[in-house]
């Protein structure tokens, strides 16, 4: 029985962490993106995202952020959310969901804490920018 469940392995769809200017804040801010470098199409999306960890000496945690989109073209990108600068101290969980077809694809994608920094940039596939990459 268990060993007629398949999982299927999430393979090219990653998440990056670029930093942009913002009229708003006067200043380069951090925005997360869903990045599908495939050859398939990827529907019904949804991105469940949340912030956790510990500051001095505090467990801290967000509020959970959903997001969904109905369809993420093949070799293309879509933003997802800005990163708020508190926020980047702490480890950073995305969970994606979306179907290729008929197939259900899961993973969950971890920035740890501290790791969206230019220290860790390098160039992000499509979009052509350095940024912070979780595979």
């Amino acid at each position: 029985m268990k060993s007629d469940i398949q999982i299927p392995k999430v393979e090219n769809v990653f998440l990056a962490a670029v930093q942009e200017w913002s009229d708003d804040f006067m200043e380069k801010v951090w925005f997360a993106y869903l990045i599908n470098d495939s050859d398939f199409l990827i529907e019904s999306v949804m991105i469940v995202s949340k912030a956790f960890g510990t500051i001095d000496g505090e467990m801290k945690k967000t509020s959970l952020l959903r997001h969904a989109f109905v369809e993420v073209p093949p070799v293309s990108v879509v933003k997802i959310e800005m990163l708020e600068k508190n926020v980047l101290l702490l480890n950073n969980e995305f969970m994606v969901t979306y179907f290729i077809g008929s197939t259900l694809f899961d993973r969950k994608y971890i920035f740890k804490a501290n790791s969206i920094t230019p220290d860790y940039v390098e160039e992000v596939p499509i979009l052509f920018v350095d940024g912070v990459i979780v595979r």
